[in-house]
């Protein structure tokens, strides 16, 4: 821990020396032992290895296996579909992967390519990538840091530290030894300046300490670099489908076999049955269908200010129920504001600030003109507290430029961290003012008097506790206060000594990094759907739980929580209170991790949302990463998996709400595609057990699952947006695909399925009985058409089709349409017909299978309108 060593320890652990810096000849040495200072890239996939991670999945190995029988069997067509669904889905994958992973090669990025050191005694410039520990390195305004330096001098010096540390101010910097026994967060390593962040004022003299990966940006860097892969809660679950489908598939031709030689059957036609039905039983055109409806989601959400980097984040974002958010930059506009005054021993909100009332009109006047920042329409530059104070001025219409011309600056005392004032004496007409701005505790010592009822009066003890008290009520909003007192001379010649003495105090400001529009209602609309929200900061506690309390994240100050406080906590407490901490101040990038990895643990889908490089690794580590993509580092955008193209937290509501559409969609398709093909088996294995000849050809189940695997389920997949969904909790990611009302729809209408195509077939056989192709064709109609039919009544578990919308789903209705016109002209072309071994069915057969196709449909209509009653019978 450099910071708690003082500047001789330093100097000699270094072997270097602060006047001097190092020689030529001991940089060489130093540069071959430790390397360059660079962040060091990990070893890109290869092409091949991308595309055979995109295939490394049981369901598609059990496709494979698939399309090989197929062919092996004749049905080259089949085949070739299957093969065009995995080499699909592989690529489409692939593109998404060789377009992630990018977040190494932003922090590559902000290295600097020159800085100043001192070498052989001389100041010289370098490239960034050749400083060695022991170096001592120069800082002036407007300079990154190109390594993690100890101060060992400045003057003044101020850092823009946010994107490392989550500060929203610029860092005072100072030399002092820091004399805590415990670790402190980076943010309160005031001695210390870390690389690739800013000095935005001043300037400063270090020891360089680490360089390269043994940075604070290089520790980052290796949290990024790692392999480690996060599944989705959908891609975790149709894992398991396909192991449980290979599972069934085998079990179906073992039993299937067995029941043959049982029976005696013929093997030959059998095993062709058994394998058409195995192949059958999986449907091929799953992956391809989440793929799709997933692509499908993208798009949409570019639309809303999202832009999608990973397939599967879409659907990750409908099962979180945990939002971790930092506050700079996400929940706040990272841009101080002044939000309340305090004058004329008045304490109000700035927007009762009247220009009319001269004590008013001093204030504002006096902070604008003390003041080094710059302002105009296309540019602001200088420390955001005093750009404030200019906006401020804007914002009442104070000075205008040319107006500035006549208030110029003849003189000056620059702000300094001891005394904590900043002093300008400006031209005011025939006469000039001394304006002073700075801490409150400092500014009320130089004073003599303050400015009450349009007069100057004795500043007396008791209104010096009046003015404490007012910077001590918005201390306690964690407003940054900012006092100022003046006094007016008749020439500029005066002694700078006697500057900063016999003011008349005029008033106080608090300022504040405000909250975005909108985020309040976002949040409430995240706790009404059951989604909690989490502040992760690196700045101060009081400052986060203010915040975090405003926006209804917070409500007690037992809610929040130091990273360093965290770190002590052993896995029980953490285990026992993380439900219950709302805001961590001081975090760390480390903390971030850890606190991810915590709620994780709770078995929660948990979001992290920023914009900081401090941001990256936890973005990665959660469940989904969302990064703001104005304000966000390349670095942030890099470990994301979402970017938001508006930096709006409400945003994120959007993009849970549509994730929650598509996961509903593809577990419709999914539940439509596992029923049919349940039906399918029920059909076939009954047949066989009960001794009846085959009830359908190989032929007719790959036909059946080619019109019902493709359009309805891809329909399916493209389903209107549930108006309701967010009035639901967050789904159980513990729960399985078929949890609940899921696996009882599915196995139940397998089931019906399966009866009803061999009712069909049992019927045809007692009308035909010579005609067992008769019999066939009855069957496999009705397997095709109830099936299709049978999509109406999936699109919701609770309402009517009628209240859906029959026709709010044109791909559907055309998808029904399209499939029973491919069925019919299979039956009525005679070329097809003798492919397919089937007969041409009789206007009687039609009305007969047509209604036997229509049962699924009305039975599960039936059942949600009997379900709707008896919950508005209990209520």
């Amino acid at each position: 821990m450099w910071y708690k060593k003082s500047i001789e320890e330093i100097t000699k652990e270094f072997a270097t020396d602060v006047i001097n810096g190092l020689t030529s000849e001991e940089a060489s040495v130093r540069i071959k032992k430790y390397g360059e200072n660079k962040l060091i890239e990990k070893k890109k996939k290869s092409i091949l290895k991308l595309l055979l991670e995109q295939v490394n999945d049981v369901l598609i190995y059990i496709l494979v296996a698939a399309a090989v029988v197929s062919a092996a069997l004749g049905e080259i067509s089949d085949a070739i579909i299957i093969m065009v669904v995995v080499v699909l889905n592989a690529v489409i994958g692939l593109i998404q992967e060789s377009k992630a992973e990018k977040a190494l090669d932003s922090l590559k990025k902000l290295s600097v390519p020159k800085a100043l050191v001192k070498r052989n005694g001389e100041v010289i410039e370098i490239s960034s990538e050749n400083i060695v520990v022991g170096d001592i390195i120069i800082l002036d305004a407007g300079k990154y840091v190109p390594c993690d330096l100890r101060l060992v001098e400045t003057g003044n010096l101020k850092i823009e530290e946010s994107a490392l540390t989550g500060e929203s101010v610029p860092s005072d910097k100072y030399v002092e030894d820091i004399l805590e026994d415990q670790d402190i967060a980076l943010g309160d390593q005031k001695n210390m300046a870390f690389m690739s962040t800013l000095a935005t004022y001043g300037r400063g003299i270090g020891v360089a300490v680490a360089t390269g990966m043994n940075t604070e940006i290089g520790k980052i860097a290796k949290m990024l670099d790692n392999d480690e892969k996060n599944l989705t809660p959908l891609q975790r679950k149709l894992g398991q489908l396909g192991k449980m489908l290979g599972f069934v598939v085998i079990i179906i031709c073992v039993l299937m076999f067995i029941t043959s030689l049982i029976q005696k059957r013929d093997l030959f036609e059998m095993f062709l049955t058994a394998i058409s039905l195995a192949v059958a039983a999986i449907p091929e055109g799953l992956p391809a269908m989440v793929t799709i409806v997933l692509a499908v989601g993208v798009q949409r959400m570019i639309g809303k200010n999202a832009i999608i980097r990973k397939l599967p984040a879409i659907e990750t974002l409908g099962s979180v129920n945990i939002i971790c958010s930092d506050k700079t930059g996400t929940l706040t506009q990272n841009k101080m504001t002044v939000t309340k005054f305090y004058a004329d021993n008045i304490l109000n909100n700035i927007s009762a600030v009247d220009l009319k009332n001269n004590i008013h009109k001093e204030l504002v006047e006096n902070m604008v003109l003390c003041n080094d920042a710059t302002y105009s329409e296309s540019s602001k530059t200088g420390d955001p507290t005093e750009i404030a104070l200019l906006e401020m001025g804007v914002k009442f219409n104070v000075f205008k430029s040319d107006e500035n011309k006549e208030h110029s600056r003849v003189n000056e005392i620059p702000f300094d961290s001891d005394r904590k004032l900043m002093t300008t004496l400006n031209k005011y007409g025939n006469k000039y003012r001394i304006i002073t701005k700075g801490a409150v505790d400092n500014l009320i010592k130089i004073c003599e008097n303050i400015y009450l009822k349009g007069e100057a009066v004795p500043f007396t003890e008791e209104l010096k506790s009046n003015v404490l008290n007012a910077a001590n009520s918005m201390s306690n909003e964690a407003l940054r206060v900012l006092s100022v007192a003046f006094k007016v001379i008749d020439s500029p010649k005066i002694q700078i000594d006697s500057m900063e003495s016999g003011l008349t105090f005029v008033g106080l400001v608090g300022m504040i990094d405000p909250p975005r529009e909108n985020v309040k209602k976002s949040i409430d609309e995240c706790k009404k759907s059951g989604i909690g929200v989490v502040m992760i900061t690196g700045d101060h506690k009081n400052t986060a739980f203010a915040i975090a309390k405003e926006l209804g994240i917070a409500d007690h100050e037992s809610q929040a929580i130091l990273g360093a406080e965290f770190d002590k906590l052993s896995e029980k407490d953490i285990h026992d209170r993380i439900d219950n901490l709302k805001v961590f101040a001081r975090v760390s990038p480390e903390h971030k991790v850890n606190i991810v990895k915590a709620l994780k643990k709770k078995g929660n889908i948990v979001s992290m949302t920023g914009d900081g490089v401090n941001d990256a690794p936890s973005l990665k580590t959660a469940d989904i990463g969302v990064a703001m993509g104005i304000t966000g580092t390349d670095v942030a955008k890099g470990a994301a998996d979402m970017v938001l193209t508006d930096d709006n937290f409400s945003t994120i509501v959007e993009a849970v709400k549509q994730g929650r559409n598509i996961y509903n969609n593809i577990r419709k398709s999914i539940v439509f595609l596992l029923s049919c093909n349940i039906g399918e088996i029920i059909a076939l294995f009954m047949a066989i057990v009960l001794g009846w000849p085959t009830i359908l050809r190989p032929i007719h189940l790959l036909w059946v699952n080619l019109i019902t695997d493709s359009l309805p389920a891809l329909a399916l997949g493209v389903d209107p947006d549930d108006p309701d969904i967010m009035k639901e909790k967050p789904r159980d990611p513990r729960k399985g695909l078929f949890s609940g009302k899921s696996g009882v729809f599915l196995v139940v209408n397998g089931i019906l399925i399966g009866v009803l195509t061999l009712a069909a077939f049992y019927i045809g056989t007692k009308l035909y009985a010579n005609s067992l192709i008769h019999a066939q064709t009855m069957a496999f109609v009705v397997l095709s058409v109830s099936q299709l039919f049978y999509t109406l009544s999936i699109r919701h578990h609770e309402k009517s089709m009628f209240e859906v919308g029959i026709f709010s789903n044109k791909y559907l209705i055309g998808a029904i349409v399209v499939g029973i016109i491919m069925q019919s002209i299979v039956i009525t072309v005679p070329f097809l017909s003798s492919v397919f071994k089937v007969f041409k069915l009789t206007i009687n057969d039609w009305i007969f299978v047509l209604a036997l196709s229509l049962v699924p449909l009305l039975v599960n209509e039936i059942i949600k309108l009997a379900y709707r009653k008896s919950v508005r019978n209990i209520a």
